[in-house]
């Protein structure tokens, strides 16, 4: 995730970010500063393989949706930052700068449709007020995400301290966690977090983010 792209609205760290693409043995995801289609066809063009779509997606949805029916739902995903607000989960933009006034429910159901949906696929939810806090993620919010959206493959983001937290969100039905700091500091252990892999038996996979 490119932290300073979220904020200044534009790929802050391209050149580091496609240089990681060029590993092929990884796998890589992109977000961040992600607000127009030139952003997205630079990116699929330089071996990125998925990229995420945050503040845009609230902001401009028709045009968004385009982006995911002209690349498919494997390749364009979206991101919805929260904060909780009198018990709503309350999507922000720009870098967590500004609160919408959607709910994040109202967010992703203006993509979906009667019959589930016009080709999303894969939702990043980060709950704001935990990310980096190392207090655990929020099971109850992924529960209720699961629940209602049975089709899409939720990324938990916020919280993630352990090996239990990542089996917790699995165990919610979340198709992937994110975990940034308790990896930097080591919180997770190799031998702990191989489980959870992508390429392991486990439902749930782990990536590794910029995120502190």
């Amino acid at each position: 995730m490119d932290l300073d792209g979220a904020k200044d609205g534009r790929l802050a760290n391209r050149s580091v970010i496609i240089r990681l693409a060029s590993q092929k043995a990884l796998h890589v995801q992109v977000g961040g500063g992600v607000r127009s289609k030139a952003v997205v066809d630079d990116l699929l063009r330089n071996g990125i393989d998925r990229v995420i779509v945050g503040s845009a997606a609230v902001e401009k949805p028709a045009e968004v949706q385009a982006w995911i029916e002209q690349y498919g739902s494997e390749k364009v995903g979206l991101a919805f930052d929260i904060r909780h607000v009198d018990g709503v989960p309350r999507v922000l933009t720009r870098g967590w700068t500004k609160e919408s006034k959607l709910s994040l429910w109202e967010a992703i159901d203006s993509y979906l449709s009667s019959d589930g949906g016009h080709g999303l696929k894969h939702v990043l939810c980060t709950d704001a007020e935990l990310d980096g806090a190392m207090m655990g993620p929020a099971v109850a919010l992924y529960r209720e995400f699961t629940k209602r959206y049975p089709r899409l493959q939720l990324q938990a983001s916020g919280g993630v301290r352990s090996a239990a937290d990542l089996q917790a969100l699995a165990d919610v039905g979340s198709a992937a966690a994110i975990s940034g700091k308790a990896l930097l500091e080591e919180a997770i252990k190799p031998a702990e977090l191989r489980p959870f892999l992508p390429n392991a038996s486990s439902p749930a996979s782990t990536s590794a983010t910029a995120r502190s």
